[in-house]
């Protein structure tokens, strides 16, 4: 069997897997792109367990990256979120056996409160059921020091506030009342769709406008949008309302020709938190998919 046609099994979940450990889309694709090469190059037919070998190289590329990307990561401008992925892009939840809320904008935060060696070893073992006899060498970790890593983790993971989901219909009505909410300027509309303890979340990675901290609460979140949608010249265009992530949300292209991202986190009813992504390096991939 030719390297590509031994490869493309796999592919969906090498993106996956360094989606995961990477939050970027594109660097997870780039990283699926390098296995590639480096499969094509290999003595295939000494190779037993392709899958495990594929999937180790992935994960050792992302962490690599990781290392680099820290030191931009403390640099950065205001909130970090992840490089959001539509639902029909596909690949970071394409595998039915790999968890779709894996992929969640949440979930995926929760993950950067994890090491680089424990998020691998996480994603690893428990989201795509490598052994720890697998992973041990990829981190220079004994089997049992690397299951003593996954608990960590896992104790760290599970202290984050457990999210309560609601239907794909309701999320989707909440999705669109929000959307208009905010572009007409409702603030008490807005009110009455968040939770008490919202968070708002903007990433504008310090190249487009954007709040340099989170904003907690139902009031001050609401009134923030309210204002901002009255100081906008000319009306923000709907692009695509559905799944991003996972999660109920919408891109919108704005009065400055450039589109943005809104998920939302639903719980009870009520809007809990609100990602909205503005930073253009990370909605290229968005962009050409929506022909923008």
């Amino acid at each position: 069997m030719d390297a590509a046609a031994s490869f493309l099994p796999y592919r969906a979940a090498l993106v996956g897997l360094a989606y995961r450990m990477t939050g970027s889309h594109a660097t997870a694709e780039d990283i699926a792109q390098e296995v590639f090469l480096r499969w094509e190059g290999a003595v295939r037919a000494e190779i037993s367990l392709p899958r495990a070998r594929l999937m180790k190289t992935a994960a050792r590329l992302a962490l690599d990256h990781l290392k680099s990307a820290q030191v931009r990561r403390e640099a950065y401008v205001g909130p970090w979120l992840p490089e959001p992925v539509l639902e029909y892009q596909g690949a970071p939840q394409e595998e039915v056996w790999v968890r779709a809320e894996s992929v969640s904008l949440a979930f995926l935060l929760t993950l950067e409160r994890l090491s680089p060696p424990e998020r691998a070893i996480f994603i690893l073992h428990d989201l795509f059921d490598m052994g720890f006899n697998e992973i041990a060498p990829l981190l220079h970790k004994s089997e049992a020091a690397c299951r003593q890593v996954a608990v960590r983790a896992r104790q760290r993971l599970g202290e984050s506030k457990p999210r309560h989901e609601v239907s794909e219909a309701d999320g989707t009505r909440l999705a669109r009342a929000f959307l208009t909410a905010t572009q007409t300027g409702d603030e008490v509309a807005l009110r009455d769709l968040l939770a008490e303890d919202v968070v708002l979340h903007t990433d504008g990675g310090g190249i487009r406008p954007a709040a340099l901290n989170l904003i907690h609460g139902a009031e001050k979140t609401a009134r923030m949008l309210a204002r901002l949608a009255l100081k906008k010249v000319g009306a923000p265009v709907s692009l695509y309302c559905g799944l991003i992530n996972g999660m109920p949300g919408f891109v919108t292209k704005e009065p400055d020709g450039l589109p943005q991202v809104t998920v939302l986190d639903m719980e009870d009813q009520r809007i809990a938190a609100v990602y909205i992504i503005r930073n253009p390096e990370k909605l290229a991939t968005i962009a050409a998919v929506l022909g923008l």
